[in-house]
């Protein structure tokens, strides 16, 4: 492969605490070397990439995206997601197990690394099933899933209802070392409810779940976790009430770690008035005080990575009446740019926001991803985080188009994506 050298770029990586103008050297898609602004020499014949003043930083690393192969190849590929994901500076994700058939055999397992293997764009790190089918009854085979490389374990869009059961999940888990990711919603305070509860969702006439249904979760798994001693993640916690719960039980010293998605804290409630399907999410859309408190969470520490919940749907799955229309988002495209909204508020430094999108997923899972740091692979995003583009649905990469964000106009664009040193995005820096 020929040597790459970046050159006037800010580089940041979050696990050397590197913020820097400088150079950096690919060789062989590996990373083989930083220097300051302005030194002279190159190898020869290596490609000379001027990033124009652009931040240079590890790709992306997205620790919650649903992919519609195999089972729901109309909604999205592996193809089709690897594309999307790349626009977006993502070169590693997490698979959920939501598949047709549910990944719980560890040859799905298998192959799910494989097929991202073969794409060339990016790395796919398959979460296994928490229980077989993801059907919240039988325990599926986690030391035979483990084994076979699952990252960790959940079922995904469904949260393990049974008390006694989730106590035994994370009871096996903590003795083969494990990670647990929960979906934090109590499911039979959310059956049939579309919107949060409140004026809103009454002046709609819509099924209505209270917020409250995220914070008894939390609570019943965090005393679950404390009794058993297992590693315990929440997806997309989306209320100050579940975020207050698991701050506490950091501060008690419990293995408590969570994530969040754009939507959360850029979005709120009155982003589905008009009936809009495409802000349908799960969970769905909170009051404005939530998405404060998601905002001060993220500032805080409390929130330790950012994810996409990239949930692709089909049209028809989507122009429905509001209560009939399927609940989800796209979201590997807008990640990098909707996160940018923290850092131009104030909420976080660009650093901070970096390392809530790369190493910290990467440590939660296991991953050697999300680093500059020598000998890791060349997997790495530049972008411009001052510049100026609207979210069209119908014409995002991907084969998805369901995001909650259309028409919205950001600051931050992805100019180049490599995976392992080859150029898989941008043709600004070809």
């Amino acid at each position: 492969m020929t040597d790459l050298v970046f050159e006037n770029v800010r580089l940041i990586d979050p696990e050397t605490g590197t913020d820097t103008s400088g150079r950096l050297l690919v060789r062989e898609g590996r990373i083989a070397g930083q220097d300051k602004a302005g030194a002279e020499g190159k190898p020869e014949n290596a490609e000379i990439i001027d990033g124009k003043g652009a931040v240079l930083s590890p790709g992306l690393v997205d620790m919650r995206v649903a992919i519609g192969e195999p089972g729901f190849e109309y909604r999205e590929t592996i193809a089709s997601c690897a594309r999307a994901a790349v626009s977006g500076g993502v070169t590693t994700l997490a698979a959920l197990p939501n598949s047709k058939p549910a990944i719980d055999e560890p040859a799905l397992v298998r192959l799910l690394r494989g097929r991202g293997e073969e794409t060339g764009l990016v790395s796919i790190l398959p979460y296994g099933a928490l229980t077989k089918g993801c059907n919240g009854e039988e325990m599926a085979e986690l030391g035979m899933l483990r084994e076979a490389g699952a990252v960790a374990f959940t079922d995904g869009i469904h949260a393990i209802a049974d008390t006694k059961r989730m106590r035994q999940l994370l009871a096996y888990a903590k003795g083969i070392d494990a990670l647990v990711v929960q979906h934090p919603e109590d499911p039979s305070l959310a059956k049939g409810g579309t919107a949060t509860a409140g004026a809103l969702a009454t002046r709609m006439g819509l099924a209505q779940i209270p917020a409250a249904a995220e914070a008894i979760l939390i609570a019943r798994d965090i005393r679950l976790a404390e009794m058993t001693g297992a590693r315990l993640h929440f997806g997309h916690v989306s209320t100050g009430e579940g975020l207050a719960l698991i701050r506490q039980a950091k501060a008690r010293g419990l293995s408590i770690t969570c994530d969040t998605a754009p939507p959360y804290f850029a979005l709120n409630e009155d982003a589905i008035g008009a009936f809009r399907t495409y802000a349908k999410l799960s969970p769905p859309l909170r009051a404005e005080e939530d998405r404060l408190a998601v905002c001060a969470a993220l500032a805080d520490g409390t929130i330790d990575a950012i994810a996409s919940d990239h949930a692709p749907w089909d049209a028809d799955d989507k122009r429905l009446p509001f209560a009939q229309a399927s609940a989800g988002g796209t979201g590997l495209t807008t990640l990098l740019g909707v996160g940018l909204s923290l850092v131009h508020e104030g909420t976080l430094t660009l650093p901070q926001l970096i390392t809530l999108m790369t190493r910290n997923p990467a440590q939660l899972l296991g991953s050697d991803a999300g680093t500059l740091r020598d000998g890791a692979s060349a997997d790495l995003c530049l972008f411009d985080p001052e510049a100026e583009w609207v979210v069209e649905a119908g014409s995002q990469p991907g084969r998805a188009q369901n995001t909650p964000f259309d028409g919205r106009s950001l600051k931050g664009r992805v100019l180049g994506t490599w995976k392992a040193g080859r150029h898989v995005y941008g043709g600004e820096v070809a």
